[in-house]
């Protein structure tokens, strides 16, 4: 249900689908290209809580959304059908001119987007089976070796086929009948008819000997020319002949046609890009590091790196290791050394603790939330990664560090993906991204702003409750046993079914949650009100007999900044169980925010256990939670 709300809400905040020409999703963004991109809201889009933030590259609308993406994107279309047309190639009337260079980029990662879960898996079991057999785990020539590299090798020797589906969804032809081509160039006594090293000729004109395994270019070019002889033979062909004559036309045409002439200029034109890049990349060495490095995050926010996919997979598949790769860890690495500077660097305790969390996040591979979320908004961390990872791809490329598979992940996750003869190096490299990057956002600074740091915690985490300095030292933990009764009228709920873990993990302490009815929330116990936080959206009560409770409102709703929130009581009150504490516009913030309020006890230590009493419907004063000694 979550990913269909967002789904619908971002087609309402990019201007409806009558403002969408097409739409596709690569690994952590929703790629729109929009009639008009001042009709989007991107502040309305950045309240989601499913949406890390914003970008425009060229003219493509991107919303960035992490790992759910593909999930987003499912209900999307599910939603609303005409936007699945637009993602395979369908065309929407009023239809923008856009630049050539930029559909190129958008067509191939339109093409391999799809296909990334089953290069990603053929990647990383390469990477394993490499480290296995460094390790001396298994052996190269065994029975079980062999079984799991052709799962590895498979995907990428027949990956014309794979590629033959995925562009025939792009480019609008029958996906069986661009398949049906794929597998002619693939089958058997066609590589032995173009491998034998005699004159091959179709009826009396050559076709030129090319391996078609493994290749991408050529499949790529001949599904698209197939898409419009598709077409053009389905508009002369009578209706009752259709079934029958049009893939046997369609592939009687573009077999040959490709083996004679596309396939020729595609290899040349791979070659080509290959050859180049790749020369670049060797004899570049730390020239070519610095400069590809230190342009890497731009070169993946503008969507550039799409255009070298091929390359990449192609390296893979006949090479057996690539060198651009690389540079995409080490890049990572200078995102995560830029928040880690941010953490060293901050004084508000609230940067810090983002700071923190997204660096490691960063170093899994993720580094939406710190890219996005903390060095671009503070900009010169954002130069710190750039200088970082310039440094790091020097030394990465000055030692000829390699990738040997597609791991789909470029940070600590994706390691395999780097197991080689130059693996040392390739961590070497890292390490110089990530602590050059820290060092630099160091020395350079920041201005920090204490609303950013809110908003920015808001959009990754929801606050931490503030220790209650009032407390008395003594009186820091618990004495007996508690009982905590209803605070608002509603729906009980189990604390994992909250949307955000730092409550549903029971990161902040054990508890119970509820899903409001009324827009009112009372005190559960007797005791002070230790914190009203200025949002008002968070409170923090302690007991007499030393049970911390803290009551948040919705999720991301401290955004809000107060809004729709009416404080009834001051920090340092007494209050009685039942007393109102706060009350809010449940209809206004509902439009926008996941309301579930989570009570959680946040010095769950000093318990033996914390027991819900009641699920379900409840109201004010029913006994809900018991904190036992």
């Amino acid at each position: 249900m979550k990913h269909q709300e967002t789904a619908q809400q971002i087609v309402k905040s990019v201007g409806g689908v009558s403002n969408v020409n097409s739409v596709y999703h690569c690994v952590t963004r929703l790629r729109f290209d929009l009639k008009d991109n001042n009709k989007a809201d991107q502040a309305a889009l950045k309240k989601l809580d499913m949406v890390m933030g914003t970008n425009i590259s060229g003219e493509q609308f991107q919303v960035i959304i992490g790992n759910d993406v593909p999930k987003v994107f499912d209900e999307m279309v599910k939603e609303f059908p005409a936007l699945k047309q637009s993602a395979e190639g369908g065309k929407q009337e009023g239809e923008k001119k856009q630049n050539v260079i930029l559909k190129i980029f958008e067509t191939i990662a339109g093409v391999f987007a799809p296909m990334l879960p089953a290069i990603t898996a053929a990647g990383i079991l390469k990477g394993l089976l490499a480290l296995f057999v460094t390790l001396g785990w298994m052996s190269a020539g065994t029975d079980t070796y062999r079984i799991l590299s052709a799962i590895g090798d498979g995907v990428f020797y027949f990956l014309p086929i794979l590629i033959s589906f995925s562009a025939a969804r792009k480019f609008g032809s029958n996906p069986f009948i661009s398949v049906g081509l794929g597998a002619a160039l693939m089958y058997p006594d066609m590589g032995v008819l173009l491998s034998s090293g005699n004159p091959v000729h179709f009826i009396g004109i050559p076709v030129t000997a090319v391996s078609y395994g493994s290749s991408v270019i050529p499949i790529l070019l001949a599904v698209w020319l197939l898409s419009y002889v598709e077409k053009a033979v389905d508009r002369i062909i009578t209706p009752s002949l259709k079934l029958l004559l049009v893939p046997l036309i369609s592939l009687l045409v573009m077999v040959p046609v490709t083996l004679i002439a596309i396939g020729p200029l595609g290899t040349l034109i791979g070659d080509g890009l290959s050859g180049g890049i790749n020369w670049l990349l060797t004899e570049g060495g730390l020239f070519s590091g610095i400069i590809l490095g230190g342009a890497m995050a731009l070169i993946i926010m503008t969507g550039m790196h799409y255009a070298l996919v091929p390359v990449i997979i192609s390296n893979l598949a006949t090479l057996g290791f690539d060198k651009f790769l690389p540079l995409t860890y080490i890049s990572n690495m200078g995102q995560a050394g830029a928040t880690m500077g941010v953490f060293l660097r901050a004084k508000d305790k609230k940067l810090k603790s983002v700071a923190l969390s997204t660096s490691v996040t960063a170093l899994m591979g993720v580094t939406e939330p710190a890219m996005y979320g903390v060095n671009m908004k503070y900009k010169k961390p954002f130069i710190a990664a750039m200088i970082g990872s310039a440094a790091g791809g020097g030394f990465a490329l000055a030692f000829g560090v390699k990738a040997y598979a597609l791991a789909g992940n470029g940070g600590i996750p994706g390691l395999p993906g780097l197991v080689g003869q130059t693996f040392w190096y390739a961590l070497g490299g890292m390490g110089i991204a990530f602590v050059i990057a820290a060092a630099v956002t160091v020395m350079l600074g920041f201005k920090e702003d204490a609303d950013d740091a809110e908003l920015i915690s808001a959009s990754i985490a929801p606050p931490a409750a503030p220790a209650p300095a009032a407390v008395p030292e003594e009186a820091a933990s618990a004495t007996a046993d508690d009982t905590a009764y209803a605070p608002m009228t509603g729906r009980a709920v189990p604390l994992k079914e909250v949307n955000d873990p730092t409550f549903g993990d029971e990161l902040m302490g054990k508890g119970i949650a509820f899903v409001p009815s009324v827009g009112e929330l009372v005190s559960p116990i007797s005791g002070t009100v230790m914190n009203v936080f200025k949002t008002k959206h968070a409170m923090v009560i302690r007991s007499a007999t030393g049970m911390e409770l803290l009551i948040h409102v919705g999720i991301n709703t401290v955004k809000l900044r107060g809004q729709y929130f009416e404080a009834h009581v001051q920090t340092g009150d007494q209050v009685e169980a039942g007393d109102k504490l706060l009350t809010f516009d449940l209809e206004q913030i509902t439009q926008n925010y996941d309301i579930t309020t989570a009570m959680v006890i946040t010095n769950t230590a000093d318990y033996k256990q914390i027991l819900p009493l009641k699920l379900g419907e409840v109201g004010f004063g029913e006994p809900v939670l018991k904190a036992e000694l």
